[in-house]
């Protein structure tokens, strides 16, 4: 369950990945757009820390300004003849209540010598305690902030400046008078002032997002039509050219592109026509040789023929002349079907066939030649059925290769043609245990006159043609002709037909590497 849980965490993070990474305008939007907000945000921030000190120190100077100007009226009030004695408690009550008249700038709490007297809308608990302590200690004005309480329950208590000081009466006594000055203006234009910082932040970042998705799209958009343009060039599309406008860098990259199409497009028709005029030449050249080399051949088998006649040397001289014209026609025949593979004139002549019948017949025909190099060739038939449709001419000339091949690199080791079939393939092997080749060099051995060892001399008289033929007649049934080889260790190809004609294989009844090898799993 955990091992599932963490697959299914990990699908969502590689589609997210897979997304980030398939759109430069999607990576390009979204680091401008998160750029933009942390930049923004930090200089919203910083706009309304100063807007924010500026305002609190304003209300602080006008604060300290207001309360000096009451607190001289009041104190002048308190002197008259009329506040003294027993009438001082009323004299500080009428002033707080003309406080009340100024309740949207300020309100007062007077120390009375009988009770606290407080401003209508307030509690006496807005006055902070350091600040009475301070006021009862020393006589002068002092301000600190404070955390203005009304004594309306729905409304919330709101930052502000307590001012704090002491009236002197007639006779001497001191009565502390706090002015509290709360900031709800302040606080209202300062969340206008953020509500405004904030619409004009993501105004912002929406502009920076869409001018940047329209700058990424104006420099995408070119590279996007050179990628599609190089892309329809790999599929052949040689004509395909790029729109050049103005002469910037994007311009550049469309000129170096088109030229870049042209000199492929004219190396590509000089390569074309080359190969063109080499498979025109050799296909020319074979047909020409054939009458000469079948008058050659007959004159030749006359010579060959009265041998028994000539003397010691002379007839020597006709073996010999006799095996380079066999070999020299047959060496015509291959090139004359190579020709026919490269102009595209090789068609099947398809049949219901038993491929393991097939085989069984050519091995009989091959086994005088192994007996010569005393060579065992045995063959083995894994499967019962083993039809398909293929071209009886071709699959026999494909085995005759491989078998002869595999007799003349078999340094008189066994050579096993192993025959198996599935529901939708049927598998040839050709297995030796001679000089085999090494592993890059599987590859190469289907090519037009290679050999593994140039100094090797060939025993049976090959042409170098008949393994890149069979690899032509493979391709042209479709199927599969692979090779595996160690040195030392032999070799095997394998050839794999499908039982109907055009279905693509996806595995073969037999693998390539052979299980016999000693090397085989280490």
């Amino acid at each position: 369950m955990k091992r599932r849980s963490d697959a299914t965490r990990a699908r969502p993070a590689r589609g997210l990945k897979a997304l980030w990474w398939g759109s430069l305008p999607l990576r390009v939007l979204i680091s401008t757009l998160g750029l933009s907000i942390v930049l923004m945000t930090l200089a919203g921030m910083v706009l309304m820390r100063q807007a924010t000190a500026g305002v609190v120190e304003t209300k602080r100077q006008a604060a300290l300004n207001e309360a000096a100007g009451v607190y001289a009226f009041m104190q002048e009030q308190l002197r008259t003849p009329e506040a003294r004695g027993a009438a001082i408690h009323e004299s500080l009550s009428r002033l707080a209540d003309l406080a009340d008249a100024q309740a949207a700038q300020y309100r007062v709490v007077i120390q009375g010598p009988v009770s606290s007297l407080t401003s209508t809308g307030i509690r006496a608990e807005s006055v902070p305690d350091e600040l009475r302590e301070r006021v009862e200690q020393d006589q002068g004005m002092f301000i600190t902030p404070t955390r203005v309480v009304f004594t309306d329950a729905t409304m919330l208590p709101e930052p502000g400046w307590a001012i704090g000081s002491s009236l002197i009466g007639e006779t001497g006594e001191r009565y502390p008078v706090f002015y509290i000055f709360p900031m709800t203006t302040e606080l209202q234009t300062l969340r206008a002032l953020q509500g405004a910082v904030i619409a004009a932040g993501l105004a912002l970042v929406a502009a920076l997002g869409l001018i940047s998705y329209l700058v990424t799209v104006q420099v995408v958009r070119p590279v996007r039509k050179a990628s599609t343009t190089a892309l329809q060039l790999a599929s052949g599309q040689l004509g395909e050219r790029m729109l050049v406008r103005g002469t910037d860098d994007l311009a550049l990259l469309a000129t170096s592109m088109n030229r870049m199409a042209a000199e492929l497009q004219q190396r590509i028709r000089e390569l074309e026509t080359l190969s063109t005029l080499q498979q025109r030449f050799v296909s020319d050249v074979s047909h020409e040789l054939r009458t000469p080399m079948t008058t050659i051949k007959m004159a030749a088998d006359v010579i060959y023929d009265a041998r028994d006649t000539f003397e010691p040397v002379p007839a020597r001289s006709a073996e010999l002349m006799s095996l380079e014209i066999d070999r020299f026609d047959l060496m015509l025949a291959d090139l004359l079907e190579i020709s026919r593979f490269d102009a595209g004139a090789a068609v099947l002549a398809l049949d219901e066939t038993d491929v393991a019948a097939l085989v069984a017949a050519e091995v009989p025909s091959n086994r005088s030649m192994a007996e010569t190099l005393d060579v065992e060739l045995r063959c083995e038939r894994v499967d019962d059925d083993t039809t398909a449709e293929v071209d009886t001419r071709r699959v026999r000339r494909i085995l005759r290769n491989l078998i002869t091949n595999a007799i003349e690199h078999s340094e008189g080791n066994p050579v096993v043609v192993r025959v198996a079939s599935d529901a939708d393939a049927v598998a040839v092997t050709v297995r030796d245990y001679g000089v085999g080749f090494r592993a890059e060099d599987a590859a190469r051995v289907f090519d037009r006159f290679w050999r593994a060892d140039p100094s090797r001399t060939r025993l049976v008289g090959g042409t170098g043609l008949g393994l890149a033929i069979a690899m032509e007649d493979a391709r042209l049934h479709r199927g599969w002709l692979t090779a595996w080889g160690r040195p030392g260790r032999g070799a095997q190809f394998r050839l794999t037909l499908p039982r109907e004609a055009g279905h693509e294989l996806t595995s073969s009844p037999l693998p390539v590497v052979p299980p016999d090898d000693k090397e085989v799993g280490s």
